[in-house]
């Protein structure tokens, strides 16, 4: 067990029993970093999914020995399909969020 460490004469003693406000502005802070880094995550997610099902289809095409050019072309259409797909789920996932934060708030009043 590692004993109590004395604080630097100099440094500023926070007592966070006593100011709750400063926890508040930690948690919103977190919250904030919390929320973009879900962002960056959902958006690699409809990425690395957009290459994969692009892929699949061209893998799928070039096997069954169908011409190159329409595979291609067919995977292409899929992929924007699904990078469209996964936009528009991001988007309204997020605008259901904002919906149901402000009709909670709404209540608490």
């Amino acid at each position: 067990m590692m004993p109590k460490s004395e604080p630097h004469p100099d440094q500023l003693a926070i007592d966070w029993e006593q100011d709750p406000a400063i926890e508040t502005i930690i948690e919103a802070r977190v919250a904030k970093r919390a929320e973009a880094a879900a962002f960056q995550w959902r958006l690699r997610l409809v990425a690395i999914e957009t290459c994969m099902m692009g892929g699949l289809v061209i893998a799928a095409g070039l096997a069954l020995d169908q011409p190159p050019l329409q595979t291609v072309r067919t995977g292409l259409i899929v992929a924007a399909a699904c990078f469209a797909s996964g936009m528009l789920l991001i988007g309204l996932s997020g605008a259901c969020g904002m919906l149901f934060s402000r009709l909670s708030q709404w209540r608490a009043r």
